[in-house]
């Protein structure tokens, strides 16, 4: 899967995701994927800002925890997933997984 897709699905997603007040971004190595939840409606972009957390990891591994291969703690765990900042964001976005 392609940044451009992993994108376009956020941005499909994006209305089942509530505002929680924090911004979330998910950075590899083809780029960069940016949830702002601060406001009334998520906002997905593909700007390079800071974010509360961000979330460090391959195109590949993202693909792999969408689809249940990958245990999201053993990613972690393993390294294949760095998480810095408000590691509580990371956990209520679930539903941008679904």
């Amino acid at each position: 899967m392609t940044l451009e897709a992993i994108t376009d699905q956020f941005k499909a997603l994006a209305d089942k995701v509530p505002s929680i007040g924090k911004t979330l971004k998910f950075s590899f190595d083809e780029g960069t994927v940016y949830v702002d939840l601060s406001g009334p409606t998520a906002n997905i972009s593909n700007e390079d800002k800071e974010a509360d957390c961000t979330i460090i990891t391959s195109l590949e591994t993202l693909n792999k925890l969408r689809s249940g291969e990958l245990n999201p703690m053993m990613a972690v765990m393993g390294g294949k997933v760095k998480i810095k900042g408000d590691m509580g964001v990371a956990m209520k976005l679930q539903s941008l997984f679904s």
